[in-house]
């Protein structure tokens, strides 16, 4: 006898269990697919978080490293600075004593026996006027008006012309020496006392006195 097209309980239950399966099969694969996806997705993440970091570890550390050079270029530019300075000073000292030592000597000659006929080239030098009024030092009133009459005839011999001179001993006794003429009233002054002449030399002389004493400066390509 033929069976109806309906299905039993045991033929029920059959099919339940296999629907079942195939729905745990299909969750446990799409499980593993999300798995899959998620532990992917964690490495690339975890990836791009360790890139970012050894980038800022990096930036960082190249941010350091000029911090730490800039610091050291500093140290070092002030130490040489330093040094040049020690250096330029003790050389200014040494240039200092030298000027100090010519001014002594120089005081030392207006004591000397060359002294008269220093003063007479000296008074020579400012007779270009037809009056000229000498400063000189009370010490040495005698002295100049002997020089001035030298030097006036020595002056009319080479020129032909006179030259009237008067005397004021207004320059102070513990100067260098020397005289100063004047003309026009006064508003024409030339120094000629031997404490100008001898600061004259020194600004004329300085660079050749730098150069024979501490050799060339590399900073400087010509002197004068």
């Amino acid at each position: 006898m033929s069976r109806s097209g309906a299905l039993d309980d045991n033929e029920i239950q059959t099919e339940m269990n296999k629907m079942v399966a195939f729905i745990s099969q299909e969750a446990r694969e799409k499980a593993r697919e999300i798995q899959v996806k998620a532990d992917e997705e964690f490495a690339i993440e975890k990836a791009k978080i360790v890139r970012q970091e050894s980038l800022a570890i990096d930036a960082l550390y190249e941010k350091k490293r000029k911090q730490a050079e800039v610091g050291w270029k500093i140290s070092q530019s002030t130490a040489l600075n330093a040094s040049r300075l020690k250096v330029l000073q003790a050389r200014n000292e040494h240039l200092e004593n030298i000027f100090e030592e010519a001014n002594k000597k120089v005081k030392e000659l207006s004591s000397g026996g060359s002294y008269a006929q220093a003063m007479e080239n000296l008074v020579l030098l400012l007779l270009l006027a037809p009056e000229v009024t000498l400063s000189h030092r009370p010490k040495d009133s005698d002295l100049v008006k002997k020089a001035a009459s030298a030097a006036q005839k020595r002056y009319k011999d080479m020129s032909g012309r006179e030259s009237k001179v008067s005397f004021e001993s207004s320059l102070a006794d513990d100067s260098a020496g020397g005289v100063v003429g004047s003309t026009m009233g006064g508003r024409i002054k030339v120094d000629n006392t031997l404490g100008e002449r001898l600061q004259i030399l020194e600004e004329k002389m300085l660079p050749e006195l730098r150069f024979d004493l501490f050799g060339a400066n590399p900073n400087r390509k010509f002197f004068t």
